[in-house]
């Protein structure tokens, strides 16, 4: 080590998060309760996609298991691309989702972050209205461990909810109850269900909360951090435990931005993210973009999980609203008004552009948001090509000229401005 990164390294560890160990304490105990659900069977285990109906699920002391977030984890870890290749040699094509392929390659080899990989689920819930993927995936799932499905069929968003929708999901919400209580041999508790909707949507809005600090110049957290924050309100959304590890995280950023500790200290640029993480390159990333000043201040994807509130009298006809609006459940002219929200919101100069070859819902059309975001608003773009968790893809000297030539584009508007 040199002397210079001795000299850098106090001031490192003074911006790192107190709460981070209370996030590895809190996720470590959920997947610990789930192991030992597995082996005892004290509860039962529903694998469910991340747009999915948990809140049902925890009403019914059911433990929630999100092989998504399961594959974001192989993909921070590098363990992605060695599991990928196993679902290739299954017959898979790398065109698949590398969610998809690293969740089916961890279930075959048992290979994962988590000891054992994940445990087997009692039954599947999967909505559509993140993907198409999750039909197929869910269905070869249900068939490997030979498992009760519940698919979740929610209409694409043009414009509004229509009538017709909503009556279609709530619905379905009312089969997927009925599917519940015979998976799980008891009646469903409407009380409970209620207590836990009314504690999801406190968590939503602290959550929320948690990403507007980063409003303050400068910003007391980046995307990068909100990544690493997401889990519990992807996995524990609904539990008090994950309410309050949000207000702790909260109280402690209200403390950074009181004691003048900053994502980036010498904050001279403010981004936005759009599209999943890199979940391979989030420390590359965050260092790249922090060594020019520039701060991803917020991103479309932490947000999106802000969007599926449950409210009104009706618990079960909220929850099936809400499953509605999810961002990848709307068109496009609704996203580009969302991302010109954030960025009015959060002042950024520049939109930083995740061409994600994983997540085609997620990607298609950036093109045309990028020309629209740069005419409409003047704001620079950039788009990186690359994958949520394979590796393979990832270019590093070219997204580093990429990057530094858009910072240099972002530097000089910001000086003509000023």
């Amino acid at each position: 080590m040199t002397e210079d990164k001795k000299i850098k390294d106090p001031e490192r560890e003074k911006r790192k998060f107190k709460t981070a160990r209370d996030m590895r304490e809190l996720m470590t105990a959920y997947y610990t309760e789930a192991k030992t659900a597995e082996i005892d069977g004290s509860k039962k285990i529903a694998w469910i996609t991340s747009g999915g109906p948990v809140e049902p699920l925890h009403a019914m002391d059911v433990i929630p298991i999100y092989p998504e977030n399961h594959s974001a984890m192989l993909g921070a870890s590098k363990m992605s691309v060695e599991i990928c290749e196993v679902a290739e040699e299954m017959g898979y094509s790398r065109d698949l989702c590398s969610y998809f392929r690293g969740d089916i390659g961890s279930a075959v080899t048992k290979k994962s972050p988590i000891p054992g990989a994940l445990p087997k689920p009692d039954f599947l819930v999967a909505a559509n209205n993140i993907c198409g993927t999750v039909t197929k995936w869910y269905e070869i799932l249900s068939r490997f461990f030979d498992v009760p499905l519940f698919l979740l069929d929610t209409p694409f968003i043009h414009g509004k909810i229509t009538k017709q929708s909503s009556e279609y999901v709530d619905a379905q919400m009312r089969e997927f109850i009925s599917f519940l209580e015979v998976n799980c041999g008891k009646k469903f508790d409407h009380d409970r269900f209620k207590e836990v909707a009314e504690t999801a949507l406190e968590g939503l809005y602290l959550w929320e909360d948690v990403l507007a600090t980063c409003e303050n110049r400068p910003a007391p957290m980046s995307c990068f951090d909100a990544f690493f924050f997401i889990g519990p309100i992807v996995t524990l959304r609904g539990t008090k435990e994950c309410n309050e590890f949000y207000k702790k995280v909260l109280a402690e950023l209200k403390q950074r931005i009181e004691d003048k500790i900053f994502a980036v200290p010498d904050e001279k640029i403010r981004l936005l993210w759009d599209n999943i993480p890199i979940w391979t390159r989030l420390r590359d990333l965050s260092e790249l973009f922090a060594s020019h000043g520039a701060c991803l201040v917020a991103d479309t994807y932490t947000n999106a999980w802000a969007r599926t509130k449950i409210e009104g009298d009706d618990p079960v006809k909220g929850l099936g609203h809400a499953l509605h609006l999810a961002y990848l459940n709307i068109d496009f002219q609704q996203m580009i008004e969302e991302v010109k929200g954030l960025i009015k919101r959060f002042s950024a100069d520049g939109f930083v552009i995740h061409s994600n070859r994983s997540c085609k819902p997620y990607s298609l059309g950036q093109f045309d948001m990028a020309r629209t975001i740069q005419e409409e608003m003047d704001i620079p773009t950039l788009i990186i090509e690359a994958d949520q968790t394979d590796d393979r893809v990832f270019s590093e000297e070219q997204t580093k000229t990429r990057v530094e030539a858009f910072i240099e584009t972002v530097t000089e508007k910001i000086k003509k401005a000023s």
